[in-house]
């Protein structure tokens, strides 16, 4: 279960908020001790992915986290955006106000590279979008993968993808950032759209939100049922798939997630299968592993702690 309040891990979070980054969020700074979170594109563009980082912090009342802006764009290729998913802003469902914080002036690669140095083995960087701010971070400064303690990317699947039959979409996204983060040589962990479209917050659940009577819980519930609403006219899924989250519970109860070491090479050049995560699961020994890849989730433990967590806010 997650650590007493004073051995809590050092983290720094790289995301696109989104409805599931918000929760991932709320459970990192509940959880961890949060040193920073950068901002990429993905879910939405840079600007509103940045402002819904901002909005879940003042939400929340979180102080002293500081937000900067990082990749407005893939390093090859075209810009995607999921507002069929999320909405015109990236996290529709509820009319946040404009927040009154604002991001750091330094840039996002800037940021990560500052902190890891200032928490050499000790941090975790968790990469829950597009992983374009990584890959720019390890390219100006090569120690970063020795610095770094662990990494946990959302990202990837085992089997089939979200965005196309072959790929996730955040590794779709950005395939030669991902690419770049799988072979930095650094401890990995990899959670995949396989399983974390298996784990939700369904409609009970948001009812147990608002019934807590918490302005952050209740705001919560209002994005998740737009998110769940969304989510089960394109996909069937009957609950609001909790991807983001399920990247950073496993750090904090082992039991909660089991793992495969595997070898896993990302896609870059096919036709129908850029962005693949090819991963190994024939035990073949020619090729040693170099990412710990999620195969079982215990979805009533990820859940619980997703749902104490929000409802543990103001």
């Amino acid at each position: 279960m997650p650590t007493a309040e004073g051995q809590r891990r050092k983290l720094l979070i790289d995301c696109d908020p989104g409805h599931d980054d918000a929760v991932a969020i709320l459970v990192g700074h509940r959880h961890f001790d949060l040193l920073a979170i950068t901002t990429t594109h993905g879910n939405s563009g840079l600007e509103n992915t940045t402002r819904n980082a901002l909005a879940v912090l003042e939400l929340a009342g979180i102080e002293g986290v500081p937000v900067a802006k990082g990749a407005a764009s893939p390093l090859v290729g075209r810009t995607y955006h999921a507002q069929h998913v999320h909405g015109k802003s990236g996290l529709d469902g509820h009319d946040l106000p404009e927040p009154a914080l604002q991001p750091v002036p330094e840039h996002a690669i800037d940021v990560i590279i500052e902190t890891a140095r200032a928490n050499q083995g000790e941090l975790v960087l968790a990469v829950i979008g597009p992983a374009t701010n990584i890959a720019l971070a390890l390219r100006k400064e090569p120690r970063l993968a020795e610095w770094v303690g662990e990494v946990t990317v959302m990202g990837g699947s085992g089997g089939w993808g979200n965005m196309t039959p072959a790929a996730e979409f955040n590794a779709f996204c950005d395939p030669e950032a991902f690419a770049a983060v799988v072979h930095a040589g650094w401890p990995l962990r990899m959670v995949g759209v396989d399983v974390t479209r298996t784990v939700g917050i369904d409609a009970a659940d948001i009812e147990i939100l608002r019934a807590s009577g918490k302005r952050t819980a209740v705001v919560i519930a209002d994005l998740l049922n737009f998110y769940m609403t969304r989510q089960t006219e394109r996909t069937g899924l009957t609950h609001a798939p909790m991807h983001d989250a399920c990247a950073l519970i496993p750090l904090l109860d082992p039991n909660a997630m089991t793992y495969r070491e595997t070898r896993v090479e990302v896609e870059l050049a096919g036709t129908f299968t850029r962005g693949m995560t090819v991963c190994d699961f024939r035990g073949s020994t020619i090729e040693s592993p170099n990412v710990r890849v999620a195969v079982t989730p215990d979805r009533q433990r990820l859940v619980g702690v997703m749902m104490d967590s929000v409802i543990s806010y103001p």
